[in-house]
């Protein structure tokens, strides 16, 4: 785990370490090249760790973790709260708000588990603070005033905002990096009133998922892309039927297993590709957990509304990496549920021919003559092969994304200033990465793009056509946001950074980049 904290707004992990914890011989070795001059380590001083190869300057701070941690009355994993307090007294921090944290988080587990870590801290703390008090670095000092924001990931963002968006049924199979959504969402079902159900596999998932949806009910799956192979069948379904269906896909190193436990960008050209033919699918992609939270809202408005699925694309580096934000708002949320109809009609047409694409919507129960057909159908839902049944149904389900992006496709946003000397060119988590870049370039701006389908296409050719030079960055090795704008816009971005080895693009990769291309103007 790397924790970044500073006084200004922290975007993203960094590539250099100012304090490492080492509680075996491993984390020196894999972290030892990443220490800044002047770096703290806190680590066994009765073990075999050998810290002596670190850099010269490095301020050790030796402990004897697991002595300390026996004699506070715990077993040897109770070493890493002795190392929490050792490092807290190190930079100065306050003992009584670790403390704290440590009864909030372990007063489940009972008042004698809770006395011993917060034993265990206290004794870490004082022993540094009794023997190395000439290394202190006061930089965790309390602020007078603290701002009362959350710490949230994408799991957490995007569970609260299906919760807040009026989930009613989610039908979920374990996979990381999407799992976690799975135990916000089954621990809350009672508290907030929806139905949740862990399905034996994905196909199962997405099926389930599709038939409470087609009975009325605002529906979700998730899945990493592994899952999303298998529900690719039932991906396709939703868009022949018309059933309004949310998927969040959250990507991690492919092809097969790949990188289970790492990140990357491979996914996109698959979303928008799976599943035999052609027919409507709104993607979006978040760059962090303030963007899942109110995409995950908008992708139930957007699925409702336009009857076929919405896939919430995600990197395992939103979904998992926590990151400090305001309290999410979501007061003047509306839910919009679409052209649904909730009497009998006797003139009711399921899939009745209309300029926007968009055919009314009944449930069974009401009296309508509601009908789900996979096959190719007229509009009242009955399978045909003739031309004229097939011309209509295809292009009245077409003209759903166009009316997508007159009515609700939203526009890239540009950060930094208007005229910039170089533009670059990004969507995901690289966004934290790239705003963390620039804080050091501010003669440089960022095009980030959330909407993957229908694609801004306009915008993004008339932003990038007056750029005076184009950067792309992607975590995957053949540039397929780059390729997408080639393709939409016909600007083909030569100069690109791409990283596929589960690890995000740091900052420091970003401004090496920039700095060469400067040096090359």
């Amino acid at each position: 785990m790397q924790t970044v904290f500073s006084e200004s707004p922290v975007y993203s992990a960094i590539k250099s370490v100012d304090f490492l914890v080492a509680l075996n011989q491993e984390t020196v070795d894999l972290h030892k090249e990443e220490l800044t001059q002047g770096a703290g380590i806190v680590f066994e001083d009765e073990g075999k760790i050998d810290a002596s190869s670190c850099k010269d300057n490095c301020r050790l701070f030796p402990v004897p973790l697991k002595r300390l941690a026996s004699e506070s009355g715990g077993q040897e994993i109770v070493s890493n709260n002795v190392a929490l307090g050792a490092s807290l007294a190190a930079m100065g921090g306050d003992l009584e708000l670790l403390l704290n944290l440590i009864t909030e988080d372990l007063s489940s587990k009972g008042e004698e588990i809770v006395k011993i870590n917060q034993t265990a801290a206290k004794a870490g703390y004082d022993y540094v603070k009794e023997n190395f008090s000439d290394k202190f670095e006061p930089i965790l000092a309390p602020h007078e005033t603290i701002d009362k924001n959350m710490v949230v990931n994408g799991t957490d963002a995007v569970a609260f905002g299906a919760i807040a968006a009026g989930l009613q049924f989610a039908a979920i199979y374990p996979m990381s990096p999407t799992s976690n959504i799975l135990h916000h969402l089954a621990a809350n079902q009672r508290k907030y009133g929806y139905v949740f159900k862990q399905a034996e596999d994905e196909i199962s998932a997405i099926n389930m998922s599709i038939g409470a949806s087609f009975a009325g009910a605002r529906s979700m799956t998730t899945t990493s892309g592994g899952g999303f192979c298998l529900m690719t069948e039932g991906y396709g379904l939703a868009g022949q039927t018309e059933i309004p269906l949310v998927i969040v896909e959250g990507m991690r190193g492919g092809p097969g297993t790949g990188l289970p436990t790492w990140s990357e960008q491979g996914d996109m050209r698959m979303i928008l590709h799976s599943h035999q033919g052609e027919f409507p699918r709104i993607i979006l992609a978040a760059g962090d957990s303030k963007e899942a939270f109110e995409l995950t809202m908008k992708a139930f408005n957007l699925a409702d509304k336009y009857q076929t699925p919405v896939v919430l694309l995600m990197d395992k580096n939103v979904l998992d990496d926590e990151q400090t934000f305001p309290k999410f708002d979501y007061e003047n949320y509306q839910i919009n549920r679409g052209k649904i109809v909730t009497k009998t009609e006797s003139q009711y047409i399921r899939y009745e021919v209309t300029d926007d694409g968009i055919s009314p919507r009944s449930f069974p129960g009401l009296g309508n003559h509601v009908m789900a057909n996979s096959d190719e159908h007229n509009s009242y839902g009955f399978s045909s092969e003739t031309i004229e049944d097939r011309n209509e149904q295809m292009s009245k389900r077409l003209r759903k994304l166009d009316t997508c992006a007159k009515e609700d496709m939203e526009q890239p946003v540009l950060y930094g200033p208007e005229d910039a000397d170089i533009t670059i060119v990004s969507w995901g988590s690289n966004k934290g990465s790239i705003l963390e870049a620039l804080k050091d370039f501010p003669n440089l701006n960022y095009f980030h793009i959330s909407w993957i389908n229908p694609f801004p296409a306009q915008a993004v050719f008339e932003r990038l056509s007056k750029s005076k030079y184009l950067l792309n960055i992607e975590c995957n090795s053949t540039a397929q946001m780059a390729g997408i704008i080639r393709e939409k816009t016909g600007i083909d971005i030569l100069d690109r950074l791409l990283k596929n080895d589960g690890r995000p693009i740091f900052p420091e990769e970003i401004k090496a980049k920039i700095n060469s291309i400067l040096n090359r103007k």
